[in-house]
């Protein structure tokens, strides 16, 4: 080491190394909500509305071929109904 720099306190190394030990963690759950993988079950999903709310307004929902059919979500696996509704739910802005 070069009169320069200075030791690496121990508390810096611990919280670097308990940083990097929740990356994996964080990097699986971004994956799996990316891909569409959280079983529906997980999400609590429904084929209907509940209280106004629906897939068909939500950001996460991609429509099928026409307005009223099935189409796939960003997070919750499966066909998904334009009139279901998640416990993901979060509206268009």
């Amino acid at each position: 080491m070069s009169q320069d720099q200075k030791p690496t306190s121990r508390r810096t190394v611990l919280i670097g190394a308990a940083a990097l030990g929740g990356l994996p963690l964080l990097a699986a759950a971004g994956v799996a909500h990316a891909a569409g993988t959280l079983p529906k079950a997980n999400a609590k999903y429904q084929d209907h509305p509940n209280a106004g709310k629906h897939c068909a307004v939500c950001n996460y929902f991609l429509p099928g071929a026409k307005p009223t059919a099935v189409g796939q979500c960003k997070v919750v696996a499966g066909p998904i109904s334009p009139n279901g509704w998640c416990t993901m739910f979060a509206p268009k802005a």
